[in-house]
């Protein structure tokens, strides 16, 4: 198989989620990803880097406006040391409300913030260790750091940053700027190849870069069990969370699945359903166009269907409305999987 396999590991502790990702580790897994949702990004990555070995580490992703691009880069060079140079920093924006209302930070021009967060972090990263002075200057981003100097120099003076991306405009910007692009948690090969690759080809293109500059990390929620029934019911839970999200219209629709999405738009609306049953209302055909699922074996075969468009594929168990126990299930089998296919 020519597209990396990296890995999302779950854990209800910090204890479990390293012990799932070294088992990923061991299972052949190129990256193992922390999100930043229930726990820090950072921490939980932090806790991945001196736990494993040989894969790299990312976050997928961090929140880039809820901190300071100085903390950012001070955490990823953290980072970078404890695992001794395997640090993937993925940022993303995040929506307007998470920021607003979680997180009390400013929502303006998410482009160009994104660019100059960016752009600042690189800075840092490459010079905080000099003792010179550091400025930048921009629209949504403001430097000035005199008589800085951290006492040793990092491990690397440029670490990899990836930018998660829905939309074309910031799908454009990864293909300008990042080293990387990670995809939606549910991308078909079919969303990949007619909205998200020409978006990060016209990015390329703009900045004089090619293909060959950028890896496409594709996300996926993956369940697997020898009745692919099982399995199918597992994800339907993760694919009625986001069809509640009504800005996903045309992301529904591009795959003829514009009515399923929106009669469980109604039920959530209406409150006959929280977000947490959500699975009951979600028919098979939107499990089995938007999520891989079925035996080890159609999972591998689904696979295959990302080559040529994707480098990488990172996988997820299936959590939405499911039990700790049933979880934990999951991901032993997906797990196992993995390994099947190294």
């Amino acid at each position: 198989m020519s597209v990396w396999i990296t890995y999302a590991p779950w854990g209800e502790s910090l204890a479990e989620l390293t012990e799932a990702a070294r088992q990923a580790e061991r299972a052949g897994a190129e990256v193992v990803w922390a999100p930043e949702m229930h726990r820090s990004a950072t921490i939980s990555a932090a806790a991945l880097a001196a736990g494993t070995e040989s894969s790299m580490i990312g976050t997928a992703v961090t929140l880039a406006f809820t901190r300071s691009p100085m903390i950012t880069a001070l955490e990823a060079m953290d980072i970078d040391e404890l695992s001794n140079g395997r640090f993937i920093l993925g940022l993303g924006t995040g929506v307007r409300g998470v920021n607003e209302n979680w997180h009390n930070v400013r929502w303006e021009s998410p482009v160009p913030h994104l660019r100059e967060t960016v752009s600042v972090i690189r800075q840092i990263v490459a010079n905080s260790h000099r003792g010179e002075p550091m400025q930048y200057q921009g629209e949504c981003e403001h430097l000035r750091i005199v008589g800085y100097q951290r006492p040793a120099p990092p491990v690397r003076t440029s670490i990899p940053i990836y930018l998660g991306g829905v939309g074309p405009a910031m799908t454009r910007l990864a293909g300008r700027i990042a080293d990387g692009w990670i995809s939606h948690e549910l991308c078909s090969p079919l969303a990949l190849r007619e909205t998200a690759l020409p978006a990060l080809e016209q990015g390329l293109t703009q900045a004089g870069r090619t293909r060959r500059d950028l890896e496409v990390v594709v996300s996926a929620v993956c369940s697997i069990d020898d009745d692919p029934a099982t399995a199918r019911r597992w994800a339907a839970g993760g694919v009625g969370f986001y069809a509640t999200v009504r800005s996903y219209a045309d992301f529904f629709a591009l795959h003829g699945l514009g009515e399923d999405q929106q009669r469980i738009v109604d039920r959530f609306a209406q409150g006959d359903v929280t977000s947490s049953y959500l699975g009951d209302y979600v028919s098979d055909r939107m499990i089995d166009q938007l999520t891989l699922t079925g035996t080890a074996e159609q999972v591998r075969q689904r696979l295959a269907e990302y080559e040529g468009l994707a480098d990488a594929v990172k996988l997820s168990p299936p959590t939405h409305g499911l039990p700790p126990e049933v979880i934990r299930q999951a991901q032993q089998r997906l797990i196992a999987a993995i390994a099947s296919w190294s």
